[in-house]
């Protein structure tokens, strides 16, 4: 099979949809090692036992959808229009409901209104926010991006980047800041995970749909370095990068 073109891997990339939280588009083109500890199956343990729950900055709701049977009360909330469409779509015929929030304090429920709050991925973590609508006892269970993610490739367009930006969301961190808002650490476990990237197609769609690794990132803006990322990829292989994750799990004193 003659190797496709960079202008056809392009075109394609920049054509498809980057709406909601499905990474299916890069299989076959892509690979990310996954944690070891199994989020969305924990997370359907969790859900099972939780009588009102909230999950934050749901995505397209895909991750919560495929955990299980939701609790008696389910809310969700996310800020990017496409994806609220799409959470909408596909969780309120499981009994949850989508609510548009801007990720900004504060969350639109009540004190105590959840003794159970959960994110996978969130952009921005509010802890004061998160203590404010658990219910004494409940939890905060989720998967948070770590310091320095993916930054074989960031750095690759952006060049080096300074330690604090390299710290950014490091687990000790968010730690500190969990219990500077009352939570008590439960569980805190951090991972770097292999990725692989098999064609600049991969590349774009990536940065196309996780919008904060390159901000601003166009392919006209940066078609320069995508051709020569393109030819190394053809002499030498799948582009290397790791991405880091952590589990965190806070809970509110009774």
């Amino acid at each position: 099979m003659t190797p496709r073109s960079f202008d056809d891997l392009v075109a394609e990339a920049e054509s498809v949809s980057v709406a909601g939280w499905d990474f299916s588009w890069l299989d076959g083109r892509a690979t990310e090692q996954r944690p070891s500890w199994g989020y969305q199956r924990s997370l359907g343990t969790r859900l099972a036992g939780a009588t009102a729950a909230l999950d934050i900055q749901t995505g397209g709701g895909e991750v919560l959808a495929g955990a299980g049977p939701l609790p008696p009360v389910m809310a969700a909330t996310e800020s990017w229009p496409p994806n609220v469409a799409k959470a909408t779509a596909l969780l309120h015929p499981l009994g949850a409901v989508v609510v548009a929030d801007p990720d900004e304090p504060p969350l639109p429920f009540a004190d105590g209104a959840f003794d159970l709050v959960t994110s996978r991925h969130p952009a921005t973590v509010w802890w004061s926010e998160i203590a404010r609508v658990l219910r004494p006892c409940g939890t905060y269970f989720a998967q948070h991006v770590g310091p320095a993610s993916v930054f074989e490739l960031v750095e690759y367009f952006l060049g080096p980047q300074p330690e604090e930006v390299r710290r950014k969301r490091h687990p000790d961190d968010e730690s500190r800041d969990a219990e500077a808002a009352g939570l008590e650490i439960a569980d805190l476990r951090a991972e770097s995970l292999r990725m692989e990237f098999f064609d600049i197609g991969a590349v774009i769609y990536f940065l196309r749909k996780v919008i904060w690794m390159v901000p601003g990132f166009t392919v006209d803006g940066y078609r320069d370095r995508l051709r020569e990322l393109d030819a190394k990829i053809r002499a030498e292989g799948p582009f290397v990068a790791h991405s880091t994750r952590f589990l965190i799990e806070a809970r509110k004193p009774a």
